[in-house]
């Protein structure tokens, strides 16, 4: 079993920068995939970015591309997410995710790709 706990959530103008933080705990964090996903009121739960273990490899859809920058620490079991630019629609609860699926050559960017969730943190963009 792995617990994961986001934080870094709050409130940020329209244009501002914010890292989330997720920590996990439990089993080992080695061979986990990680992606944060968001879910904004009244929305299906989106998929923001992933990241392998090795941090070799990651993968941003065009909605974060070039503004959102994923990261991990294994010696902290902790994965970051670097917010920059970010707009009045980035307003959303953040959750990551840890699976050890192998999903090649695709991403895993499903909900149901993923084994464990985080509670999440609530991000809100003011205009």
């Amino acid at each position: 079993q792995v617990q994961l706990v986001e934080s870094g959530g709050t409130l940020v103008q329209a244009g501002g920068s914010l890292r989330l933080s997720c920590a996990a705990s439990g089993r080992t964090f080695v061979g986990y995939t990680m992606g944060w996903f968001r879910q904004a009121p009244g929305k299906e739960r989106e998929f923001v970015t992933a990241i392998t273990w090795s941090g070799g490899f990651t993968y941003y859809p065009d909605s974060v591309k070039g503004r959102f920058t994923i990261s991990r620490d294994n010696a902290k079991n902790t994965v970051y997410l670097q917010m920059n630019s970010l707009k009045p629609e980035d307003t959303a609860v953040y959750y990551c995710a840890a699976t050890t699926g192998q999903f090649s050559p695709r991403w895993p960017s499903h909900t149901y790709d993923y084994d464990y969730w985080g509670q999440g943190t609530q991000v809100t963009v003011s205009s």
